[in-house]
């Protein structure tokens, strides 16, 4: 067989091999061929507290830089193994859930995952940001951490209201 033919097989088998190969997620976030399409929108009011009986979760991404030229990272985040949104750049969005210990996740390609338990309380809301920090071209760290209240409603000022759907 001619060396380009061979080079030919070799790619398309690493190609198909590629389409099965899965990331490893922790149980906390969702499946990890859910992928969402993000939009994002400025100006918007400051979400309502929980509902009665219910606590909120405002997930934020805050971005220092641009992870490449006019690109922003699109996170992903799951509570108790389930995607709930996503958003892209520096950006935001609330969930609702029930009182008691939740499993956070947040998720941004490849291995750029952390997960933090919550412990809900009835008409609570509690911040939660990724930080996607770029250090160089070749470094960029990645985190989950929880935020006190003046810290999340000063993010939210300066970002945008995230909405997404999976794709």
């Amino acid at each position: 067989m001619r060396p380009s033919l061979s080079a030919f097989f070799f790619c398309a088998a690493l190609t198909c091999a590629g389409q099965v190969w899965a990331t490893t997620l922790p149980d906390s976030c969702g499946n990890d061929t859910v992928k969402f399409a993000v939009k994002t929108e400025e100006g918007q009011p400051v979400p309502a507290g929980p509902a009665e009986g219910k606590a909120q979760i405002i997930f934020i991404e805050n971005e220092n830089h641009m992870i490449g030229p006019f690109m922003n990272a699109t996170v992903r985040f799951g509570v108790d193994g389930s995607w709930v949104g996503a958003t892209k750049g520096n950006s935001y969005f609330a969930v609702t859930v029930d009182p008691g210990v939740h499993h956070l996740c947040a998720f941004w390609e490849g291995k750029n995952v952390d997960v933090t338990p919550l412990a809900a309380e009835p008409g609570k809301v509690y911040y939660f940001a990724a930080q996607v920090n770029v250090e160089s071209k070749y470094s960029i760290t990645f985190g989950l951490s929880p935020l006190n209240e003046d810290e999340g409603k000063y993010l939210i000022k300066e970002s945008k209201l995230s909405t997404s759907k999976p794709k």
